[in-house]
C-alpha cells in the first residue's frame, strides 16, 4: 500500500531524484573506505578523485595534509600513497613480502598483457625476473663486455657531439640512440647507427608514449577503460605508439628465430628462443614468443628511457652551475687526464665526480611515483589495515626530498653525497630505482652508464648555451620528469 501511494504520487523528476539517491547510497556502501583504511580527500559520487592530479607535486601536498599514508579512490578503485623516507623503506623493504605483487593497469594492459617483466605476477614474475637478470650479468662475459660496449658508445656519441662544431643543438636523440645501443647490444647483439631513421623512431615513440601516459586524460583510461578505448584522446597515441614499436620488435625476433644457432647463441633473443625449446614441459613460466615480445619491449624501454633522462638533466645542470661543472672536469683532468677515455675503474678516484651524478638522480626526481604495485595480502603499514588486492604507489619524489634525510633538499647540491674530507659517501635515502623485489632491474648497468657516459662528456666539452636559453630547472611531468626541451653547446676542450 505505501508503495503504491508512493509510485502515485512521484512524477518523471521524483523517480530520478530517487534512483540518483539510491544509487549514491550504493555507490557510498560499496566503495566507502574499509575500517582504519587510510585517510584522503573526500570524492565525488561515482568518480572517487578522478578529478585530483596525480602529479608528485599534487601527491605532495595531499600528503603534508592527510599524512604519509593516504588514499584516493578512482571510480571503484582504491589508491593508497606512501610519502617520506621512513614509510616507503617500511614499505619496500621491511615488509619485503606485502607489496610485491602488480595491479592490472588497463592503459598498459592492452599492450603488456600481464607478461614479461614489468607487470606480470608471481612464477610467471619470477622465472622471466630471473633469466633477465642471468642474462644481463652473463651474456658476453659479464660486466667487462658492457664496459667495453659503453666505452665504445661513449666515443660516438663524443663524436657526434664534436660534429656539433660547437654550435647549439637539441642532445635528445643522439643521447637517446647512443643509450639505446647498449641495451641494444645486449638484446639484439648489434647498435644501430645515429643516422638509422628507423631505430631513432622507434626511441622517439616509446619517449612519447611514456610522456603522454603519465597525463590525467591518458590516466582516466585506468578508471573508465571500456568507455575511453571509443574516445579520442592521448591513450589512443600510447597505444598506437606501443603497437608501432612491438612491430618493430617482432620483426627482429623473427630474424633471429631465422637465423639461431642454439650452440652459438649472439644475444638476449636467441637464448631465450633457446630456453623456449627447453621449458616446453613448464607452461606456467610462460617462455613464449608472446613473453619474450613483451620482455624485449620491457628492456629496451627500462633500459633507455630513464637514463636518457638523467644525462639529460645532468647536461641541463651543469649549464645551470658552470661551477660546479668545471669541478668535475679538474677531477677529470687529475685522475685520467685527455689520453685516454674514463673506465668504471676510475670511480673510486672521483669521488665529486660520483656525487654529481648521484645528485644528479636526487634533484632530477626522474620516475617521482615509481610504478604502481598491490599488496600481495592483508598488511598494517604506519597503524592502518591496507587489504589484500589494494594498490599501493610509493611516492619516491618524497623520498629524494625528505626534510629529515636531505640537508638542503630543494638545491642541486653534491656536498650531500661527500663527507667532511670529501669522500663519498652513499645515503640510504637515495631510492632513484626504488628498492625491493620490484626495484629496477637494469640499476647495475644503468650506473655503468650514468658514469661513463657523463665522463666522456665532461672529459672532452664544456657545456654551455646562447643567452636567453639557459634551460628550465622544472621539469615536464609525463610519466617520467623530463627536462624541457633545450639546445645546448658543446665546445671542444
Amino acid at each position: 500500500m505505501i508503495f503504491q501511494t508512493l509510485f502515485e504520487c512521484l512524477n518523471v523528476w521524483g523517480w530520478c531524484i530517487l534512483i540518483f539517491s539510491v544509487l549514491i547510497l550504493v555507490d557510498l556502501v560499496k566503495n566507502g573506505r574499509p575500517q582504519n583504511f587510510p585517510p584522503g580527500p573526500p570524492g565525488v559520487p561515482f568518480f572517487g578523485n578522478v578529478f585530483t592530479g596525480l602529479d608528485f607535486k599534487s601527491i605532495n601536498k595531499l600528503a603534508e595534509e592527510y599524512g604519509p599514508i593516504f588514499s584516493l579512490r578512482r571510480g571503484p578503485e582504491k589508491i593508497v600513497f606512501i610519502s617520506g623516507y621512513k614509510m616507503v623503506k617500511e614499505s619496500l623493504v621491511n615488509q619485503l613480502d606485502s607489496f610485491t605483487e602488480r595491479p592490472e593497469i588497463p592503459l598498459f594492459h592492452v599492450i603488456f598483457k600481464g607478461l614479461g617483466i614489468a607487470l606480470s605476477n608471481g612464477y610467471l614474475w619470477k622465472k622471466q625476473r630471473k633469466f633477465a637478470n642471468i642474462h644481463l650479468r652473463y651474456f658476453g662475459e659479464g660486466q667487462r663486455t658492457l664496459e667495453k660496449y659503453i666505452e665504445q658508445e661513449c666515443h660516438f656519441l663524443c663524436e657526434s657531439f664534436k660534429e656539433e662544431q660547437g654550435r647549439p643543438f637539441n642532445p635528445q636523440a643522439t643521447i637517446s640512440n647512443a643509450v639505446g645501443n647498449i641495451i641494444s647490444s645486449v638484446v639484439f647483439g648489434r647498435r644501430f647507427e645515429y643516422t638509422d631513421e628507423s631505430f631513432r623512431r622507434i626511441l622517439q615513440l616509446d619517449s612519447e608514449a611514456v610522456s603522454l601516459a603519465g597525463s590525467s586524460i591518458a590516466q582516466l583510461y585506468d578508471v573508465f577503460p571500456g568507455l575511453m578505448k571509443y574516445l579520442p584522446g592521448p591513450h589512443q597515441k600510447v597505444h598506437k605508439n606501443y603497437f608501432q614499436i612491438l612491430d618493430f620488435l617482432m620483426a627482429e625476433i623473427k630474424k633471429h628465430q631465422e637465423e639461431v644457432n642454439p650452440d652459438d647463441p649472439r644475444d638476449y633473443i636467441d637464448v631465450y628462443l633457446g630456453e623456449v625449446e627447453k621449458k616446453k614441459e613448464d607452461p606456467l613460466a610462460g617462455f613464449n614468443v608472446d613473453t619474450l615480445l613483451v620482455c624485449t619491449l620491457d628492456l629496451m624501454e627500462a633500459g633507455t628511457e630513464s637514463t636518457t633522462t638523467t644525462l639529460r638533466w645532468a647536461m641541463v645542470l651543469m649549464m645551470n652551475y658552470p661551477e660546479i661543472q668545471a669541478k668535475v672536469q679538474a677531477e677529470i683532468d687529475a685522475v685520467i687526464g685527455q689520453s685516454r677515455q674514463p673506465t668504471l675503474t676510475d670511480r673510486p678516484e672521483m669521488p665529486y665526480t660520483d656525487a654529481v651524478i648521484h645528485e644528479v638522480q636526487r634533484f632530477g626526481n626522474i620516475v617521482p611515483l615509481g610504478f604502481p604495485k598491490m599488496a600481495s595480502k592483508d598488511t598494517t603499514l604506519g597503524g592502518y589495515f591496507i587489504p589484500k588486492g589494494t594498490v599501493t604507489t610509493s611516492n619516491l619524489a618524497s623520498v629524494l626530498f625528505d626534510k629529515n634525510e636531505w640537508e638542503t633538499p630543494d638545491v642541486f647540491n653534491p656536498g650531500h653525497f661527500l663527507d667532511a674530507e670529501g669522500r663519498f659517501q652513499r645515503r640510504d635515502a637515495f631510492l632513484p630505482f626504488s628498492a625491493g623485489k620490484r626495484a629496477c632491474l637494469g640499476e647495475h648497468l644503468a650506473k655503468m652508464q650514468l658514469f661513463l657516459f657523463f665522463s666522456a662528456i665532461m672529459q672532452r666539452f664544456t657545456l654551455t648555451t646562447l643567452p636567453g636559453e639557459m634551460p628550465s630547472l622544472v621539469g615536464v611531468q609525463g610519466f617520467t620528469n623530463a627536462p624541457e626541451q633545450f639546445r645546448v653547446m658543446a665546445v671542444p676542450r
